[in-house]
């Protein structure tokens, strides 16, 4: 069966057996580039989905962030090592963290010991229900509300001792970013990624926006903890068993506020300019060779209730080569209310393909099924 045949058959069984309302695969192959979608963009009115359309990246943000802070590196500006107090004294000094111990490369590899963001109170109970998100989606963050919040909790390990997912981490990094250059994290993004790479199509959510450029997809989510679960009692291990019983209608959540995701995760852009971007941060074509290793440099994260069979590298991802048969393959990615993109290519930035869904993640299935369907890369077996 030809590649494409296969993309299909799995964007089709995506629909019709995980529940997902649409979902779009973009593929380039050399000078090859073809487009592929199964279900719909709005379930009221049966519209298809349809390239170019502009979507949320989620935490795929973390690899901009990443970027613009080894671009001041490169500069001289900084260093990856530089303690987190050096640029922003005091702002850990809560429930045991040390910013003199913490730095940059612990944010940015997500090994900082910052708890996960998503868990905090101050989140959890706004986001956690449906009734709470029909209250709080228009909810603004601050950045000093989302630095507060990234310490709230104690941390899960020391600085460096293992890999713990935290949005707060990327949080202080854009704070480290405006520090460092006096001006705004969107401009900086702007300015060193976006500009640089011709992403005609991107560009980071303004913090009181709550809509999307047509043309968009609507956005449904069911990512929702059942009735009467205290979201104070959720941890890494237990979230999944306290999600709501499956079969429950989406709830259209398009206009939505994500200045909570800030430098941790909110971009917006489109599945062809997501593959410009991953292809020139697998390559090095927009960073020095310095800094394109050091963003490469990969550390594992078995163990911590994340993707499997994954390295994490700054603010990116690699396929563990021991799961791909030895195959490289990169890759960025997020998820929040509505909408999930996965990015994965090969090193050289020849073959990638970009998916999106406008729903949020519901399975790894999914991505390991399209990665063997395109690369044939088996994972795990």
């Amino acid at each position: 069966m030809a590649t494409r045949e296969r993309v299909q058959r799995v964007l089709d069984r995506a629909v019709a057996e995980v529940g997902i309302p649409g979902i779009v695969a973009e593929v380039k192959d050399g000078d090859r580039t073809w487009f592929a979608t199964a279900g719909v963009a709005d379930l009221r009115t049966g519209a298809a989905r349809r390239p170019g359309e502009h979507v949320h990246t989620g935490s795929s943000g973390k690899a901009f962030t990443a970027a613009v802070l080894l671009s001041l590196e490169a500069e001289g500006r900084l260093g990856l090592d530089d303690p987190v107090h050096t640029w922003l004294p005091g702002v850990l000094d809560a429930n045991g963290y040390d910013g003199d111990k913490i730095t940059i490369r612990h944010l940015l590899s997500n090994t900082s010991g910052l708890f996960p963001t998503g868990l905090a109170p101050e989140v959890s109970h706004r986001y956690a229900t449906r009734s709470g998100i029909l209250r709080h989606r228009f909810d603004a963050f601050t950045t000093g509300e989302l630095l507060r919040v990234a310490t709230s909790q104690p941390p899960v390990g020391e600085p460096g001792e293992r890999f713990a997912y935290s949005n707060g981490g990327f949080h202080i990094a854009g704070a480290v970013i405006e520090k460092v250059t006096g001006s705004t994290y969107e401009q900086e993004v702007d300015r060193r990624v976006i500009r640089p790479l011709g992403l005609t199509h991107t560009r980071v959510r303004p913090l009181d926006d709550t809509g999307y450029p047509a043309p968009h997809p609507r956005a449904y989510s069911t990512m929702f903890f059942k009735d009467g679960v205290d979201p104070s009692t959720i941890t890494p291990e237990n979230w999944e068993s306290m999600m709501e019983e499956p079969g429950l209608p989406p709830l259209d959540v398009t206009e939505f506020n994500t200045s909570l995701g800030w430098s941790a995760g909110n971009v917006v852009s489109t599945t062809g300019d997501m593959i410009r971007f991953l292809d020139a941060m697998s390559t090095g074509s927009l960073l020095p060779p310095a800094q394109h290793r050091q963003m490469w440099t990969t550390v594992p994260t078995e163990g911590s209730h994340w993707m499997p069979y994954a390295r994490y590298g700054l603010g990116l991802f690699e396929l563990d080569p021991e799961a791909t048969g030895g195959r490289t393959l990169r890759g960025v990615g997020g998820s929040l209310w509505g909408s999930w993109l996965l990015v994965i290519g090969t090193s050289d930035g020849r073959h990638t393909i970009a998916v999106h869904t406008n729903t949020e993640w519901k399975t790894w299935d999914v991505m390991f099924q399209l990665v063997e369907a395109e690369f044939g890369v088996s994972v795990g077996a």
